[in-house]
């Protein structure tokens, strides 16, 4: 990023998720989110088989660890490491632990569409034109690899194309025109929403999980977002198209 950049960034999960919550055609897209405590811990798995802890401000998914019911106690993974807790008292003490003192999130987890049998998700590139208008302008899938917790980049996921993810989750050709208009249309209803709560911002990046029906949820959105991976997929144009908007507010990379 430049000394000229700018755009508007906040990097509280928390924030951007009750403005989702606040809209009336996006609340539906959000699962269900709590900040971390005992008492939303003890409720969240009294409702959901699948739980994320994850920070209130990281990026590039560290640090997210997901918490499973078992038929006697509970199991957490960070990355590829498991770990069993015998109560939720003992679950609730490693996590704490975990916070070093810092906010963090639980969020019920979706149980992810596989594409030949690999977890993924998708990021929504939305930016604001010059001319003011937001615009969806590119869309990647991020695959990740079995057993790891994070589809991201840096946990040693991979980039694709969308058709060619959805078509590998055994979406019809149908469905996946459908989904791909669905996610253009809530990218640029995000970058309108978030307009009016971010002064500035210019730029986002949506995470949306679909889940094993089609579903789709919107897992976070990031107002500084990351599309380096692009570079090197397929002839690159999805990533020159993007970086020339991306130049009309001062970012080069």
């Amino acid at each position: 990023m430049g000394a000229s950049y700018n755009s508007s960034a906040l990097k509280s999960k928390w924030t951007k998720t009750q403005w989702l919550l606040k809209s009336d055609s996006l609340r539906g897209y959000v699962p269900n989110t709590a900040t971390f405590s005992r008492s939303s811990l003890e409720n969240m798995l009294s409702n959901y088989a699948t739980v994320y802890f994850k920070p209130t401000g990281g990026s590039g998914g560290f640090h997210i660890v997901r918490v499973k019911k078992l038929a006697s106690g509970y199991q957490t993974q960070l990355k590829t490491t498991k770990i069993r807790h015998a109560t939720l008292d003992a679950l609730y003490s490693y996590l704490v632990k975990r916070t070093k003192e810092r906010s963090y999130l639980l969020q019920k987890g979706i149980n992810l569409a596989k594409t030949n049998g690999n977890p993924f998700d998708i990021r929504v590139m939305v930016q604001k034109t010059n001319a003011g208008v937001w615009k969806t302008t590119g869309m990647f899938s991020k695959i990740g690899k079995p057993g790891v917790v994070a589809t991201n980049y840096n946990q040693g996921g991979k980039v694709g194309f969308v058709k060619t993810t959805l078509a590998g989750a055994g979406f019809s050709e149908g469905t996946i025109k459908q989904k791909e208009d669905e996610l253009i249309k809530l990218g640029e209803s995000v970058g309108r929403l978030f307009e009016t709560h971010l002064k500035g911002a210019r730029e986002l990046g949506l995470d949306v999980a679909l889940d094993s029906s089609g579903r789709a949820w919107i897992l976070e959105v990031n107002t500084k977002p990351q599309f380096y991976p692009l570079k090197h997929m397929g002839d690159g144009s999805m990533y020159r198209k993007i970086l020339s908007y991306a130049k009309q507010y001062g970012r080069y990379k």
